[in-house]
């Protein structure tokens, strides 16, 4: 890979081509806009209060800087920006060529692209035909009832299985849990529930409350299932418990899956991982007898036991498998502390989005604006202005991690094979999804009362009249779903910064509104697009805030802390990865 200084010539020499390769146009503007914006200063803009509370910075971030990545980051030129496709690599080219503009240096051995290793699967959609017998026979169709995807890299893609109902699918002993209670689920299809079991009045602090723990992570139950011998698993889909609509799901599964190469060290992995319909789930138990209203409120209480539903499901499709190979793009300033600059804060954006898929009113190029075009484009303003500062006592990482929408591939690869040792990392600030919509009163902090870093948050942006805002939807599981938790998974305290709700300048209530809009009509859709009348004002001033924390952090004598009980505050001491 090489760095490319102009990308006004290469989206010019290269716009022709991908016109003609989607029946989709490039956007008139997003070759001029190309070049970014690198002026320090906004002609009629005036610097934050957040810009002028950072005393270590000379520079500040700009609107019209990041009004030009979002433009080109989110423009059709790139195809939705996907690992190891030409848009993916179109955007890592991009970020590499403006941060060796900005000046900050190579952060992997004289270059700024970490080699991630992916593993690309396509099922064949075609011929995903699930069927049922037994004690039920039902047609399951993909993707209304059922979406189903492989479980590893392999050619080929089968389940025969019983259909056995393992509750949440949880095996905690810190909170005395065992979904199992000791069945052996070796070659069975597991059908679980989303999210956490319950807290009841008697425990209200059971699975941390009414926020979601790792336990109910969809992640957390595939990997149990693989530990436990199972064929496959299916999950019981609710837009209230999942926290995103059926159709995110759809999208997400009705493409090619990437995935890290599988370590040969693991248990064997699922013949096929899926999701079900609430709906479908009801209708396919019932047949063979089962409400499955009364088995989600016996899954609730510790008493439950596994239930063998006597229903077969069987499936099996060929899969098309490419080994292929993206990029974390990573750059570096200095620290000046000849005793402290070994150490590092790491500051997270995930550059790539969905690519191309499944077309939602006539457009299948899922451009990823706000999520994540907004937060590379506030990361890559964030480098520009920490090279033309003082350097601080500890180094700045600035790392734009790929493969984010894959799940976490790119930050995971980077915690397991760090350009630094993971022991000196002493934070890692993230930014998934800018604010692009006015300057703010609060902020969304996830991990906030995970480890110290919430609390001195809190206190950075007090003088700015700024606070902290509880999260919204605490049973969605936010804090497991970007990239910062792949460092929090290494024993590093990590956080993901965001904007709030309380807009200035709107009424109240509309900041709540905005951001059910989006969820429910652009999130993981085409509709995610930039947009000329965003306010940008609010992105300066989120940028100014993580930078300014961030630097605040790498000249401070002592380093972050876990709280006490948080869950990987015991894997900092171990290095371990469970849950």
């Amino acid at each position: 890979m090489t760095t490319i200084r102009n990308l006004g010539t290469l989206a010019a020499s290269t716009c022709a081509l991908l016109a003609t390769a989607h029946p989709r146009a490039l956007p008139a503007q997003s070759a001029q806009a190309a070049p970014a914006a690198r002026a320090t200063s906004s002609a009629g803009a005036t610097p934050s209060s957040a810009a002028r509370a950072t005393a270590s910075t000379t520079a500040h971030t700009t609107t019209s800087e990041i009004d030009a990545h979002i433009r080109f980051l989110s423009s059709d030129l790139l195809e939705g920006r996907a690992p190891a496709t030409r848009g993916g690599q179109l955007a890592m080219d991009y970020i590499a060529g403006e941060l060796e503009t900005a000046g900050v240096k190579p952060g992997v051995n004289g270059s700024y692209f970490q080699p991630v290793p992916i593993d690309v699967v396509a099922a064949d959609q075609a011929h995903i035909r699930p069927t049922t017998s037994g004690k039920a026979t039902m047609a399951l169709r993909d993707p209304e009832d059922v979406v189903l995807a492989p479980g590893s890299a392999t050619d080929n893609s089968a389940v025969h299985a019983e259909i056995v109902f393992v509750g949440y699918g949880v095996s905690a002993p810190e909170y005395r849990w065992d979904d199992f209670k000791g069945l052996d689920v070796k070659g069975k299809m597991l059908l679980v529930l989303v999210n956490d079991p319950p807290a009841t009045p008697a425990e209200p602090a059971l699975f941390d409350g009414n926020a979601m723990t790792y336990y109910g992570r969809w992640t957390y139950k595939y990997e149990e299932a693989e530990r436990r011998g199972a064929a496959g698993m299916l999950i019981i889909h609710t837009t209230e418990r999942a926290g995103y609509p059926w159709h995110t799901v759809v999208g997400s599964f009705a493409k090619s899956l990437r995935m890290l190469p599988r370590d040969p060290n693991l248990p064997p992995p699922l013949g096929v991982r899926g999701w079900i319909t609430d709906s479908a789930a009801t209708a396919l138990l019932a047949q063979a007898g089962l409400d499955l209203a009364k088995l989600r409120d016996q899954a609730a209480t510790r008493d439950f036991h596994p239930v063998p539903t006597g229903i077969m499901f069987d499936v099996s499709f060929a899969n098309h498998v490419e080994h292929l190979q993206s990029a974390n793009v990573i750059g570096v300033v200095a620290g000046r502390d000849p005793v402290l600059s070994h150490q590092a804060v790491v500051f997270t954006a995930h550059w790539d989005h969905l690519g191309i898929g499944p077309p939602v009113n006539g457009d299948s190029i899922y451009n990823g604006a706000v999520d994540n075009g907004s937060g590379v484009a506030d990361v890559l303003a964030m480098a520009r202005v920490a090279a033309a500062s003082p350097h601080p006592r500890r180094t700045l990482l600035f790392v734009f991690v790929t493969a984010e929408e894959s799940g976490l591939l790119g930050s995971e690869y980077f915690a397991e094979h760090p350009t630094v040792p993971i022991t000196d990392i002493v934070a890692n600030l993230n930014i998934d999804g800018g604010n692009v919509l006015g300057r703010v009163r609060d902020l969304n902090v996830l991990g906030e009362h995970k480890s110290s870093l919430g609390p001195s948050l809190a206190r950075y942006v007090a003088p700015m009249e700024l606070r902290l805002s509880p999260d919204a939807h605490p049973e969605q599981g936010h804090f497991y779903r970007s990239d910062h938790f792949s460092f929090a998974k290494a024993g590093v305290p990590s956080v993901s910064i965001g904007a709030g709700i309380d807009f200035a300048g709107r009424p109240e209530g509309w900041g709540k509104e905005q951001d059910e809009d989006y969820t429910a009509h652009r999130y993981h859709q085409p509709s995610d697009e930039y947009r000329p009348d965003w306010d940008l004002s609010g992105a300066t001033q989120l940028a100014d805030i993580v930078l300014g924390f961030g630097t605040s952090l790498a000249n401070a004598s002592a380093q972050p802390t876990w709280s006490a009980g948080a869950e990987f505050h015991r894997q900092a001491a171990n290095g371990a990865a469970q849950p």
